[in-house]
């Protein structure tokens, strides 16, 4: 359960009063998710999600995060929209924790990904790059390539107790990806996290996609290297590239992507691969016995950062 606040029913109480949003009816921790708590609340006026940001998340970047939720949705991206309070505000505290609400989204997300959730995740995946073009914020990657040292230095001690040789194969593709990483590339607002577990479907359509708490200013392929390590890959570890191209075409009908991009795609993948297996690594070392959050495997990702260095170009995907 990833719930880290309760919510006692006065609390609560006081907290929708300051909206207009009727009565509580219900209101019930969500099991998924695990930076935040959030709830799903049924009040006389509707289905909402409340969340209490915890302490992974800087309080001062969430005016960024609410105001590009709002941004995105009123340029026809579906995606949660925060409500504000009857003082104007959407941004407020409960239960001693940063708090928001924000619209309630229908559609359930894929458990077994078939190459058409790839196809339609491309055209959406590209429709947020378009719609966050002119988005004024600005919010630095801190988990990009210059970010990765810090974390493996956190990490290389204990590394080989997860896997002989790890702390030795790391500290080598790592300076790889420093010494290669691309530059100038197409910049916009980026998700960041586009992983199946935020991306809803009703039928044949995207009807949402949510958490937006890691979205950043980036070059924009390096979300579609995300989604080539997140969506591509089969419960084996092999690599779909059908799924791969059908999510590239898509994207590109909407987005189209510049020869450089392409060239870059293989190296951001890899670097995607690393970005991910880092933060696993450290959860998986750092994370106590007991804790709510269930720890998700690194090697999952050493196994996605391996193939990666065997690709030499976008052609090895089955791109173009």
């Amino acid at each position: 359960m990833a719930v880290y606040t309760e919510v006692g029913d006065e609390e609560l109480e006081a907290f929708i009063a300051e909206y207009d949003l009727g009565e509580v009816v219900s209101c019930k921790g969500i099991a998924e998710g695990v930076e935040n708590s959030n709830y799903l609340m049924q009040t006389t006026r509707g289905t909402f999600i409340l969340t209490l940001y915890e302490k992974r998340v800087n309080p001062e970047e969430l005016p960024f995060f609410l105001g590009l939720m709002e941004h995105l949705a009123e340029r026809g991206l579906a995606c949660p929209t925060p409500i504000h309070g009857r003082d104007g505000r959407a941004l407020r505290e409960l239960c001693g924790r940063p708090a928001a609400i924000v619209t309630f989204l229908q559609g359930m997300w894929p458990r077994r990904i078939q190459p058409m959730h790839c196809a339609l995740l491309g055209e959406a995946m590209a429709r947020l790059h378009v719609a966050g073009a002119d988005y004024p914020g600005r919010r630095s990657n801190d988990l990009s390539v210059a970010g990765w040292r810090p974390l493996f230095d956190a990490c290389k001690d204990h590394a080989d107790d997860v896997k002989p040789g790890l702390a030795d194969e790391l500290d080598s593709e790592l300076a790889t990806l420093e010494r290669d990483w691309p530059s100038g590339l197409p910049h916009g607002v980026i998700h960041a996290d586009l992983f199946p577990d935020n991306v809803f479907f009703l039928g044949e359509r995207v009807s949402g996609i949510i958490d937006f708490y890691f979205a950043c200013t980036d070059s924009l392929v390096y979300d579609v290297a995300i989604c080539l390590n997140a969506w591509c890959f089969e419960s084996d570890g092999s690599f779909n590239a059908t799924k791969a191209r059908l999510m590239l075409s898509s994207y590109r009908k909407v987005r189209p992507l510049g020869a450089d991009e392409m060239r870059a795609l293989p190296l951001l993948a890899r670097g995607s691969a690393m970005r991910f297996l880092l933060t696993r690594l450290y959860d998986w070392l750092n994370t106590p016995a007991g804790a709510l959050v269930k720890r998700k495997d690194p090697l999952e990702y050493l196994a996605k950062l391996r193939f990666h260095s065997g690709i030499s170009g976008p052609g090895a995907y089955g791109l173009d």
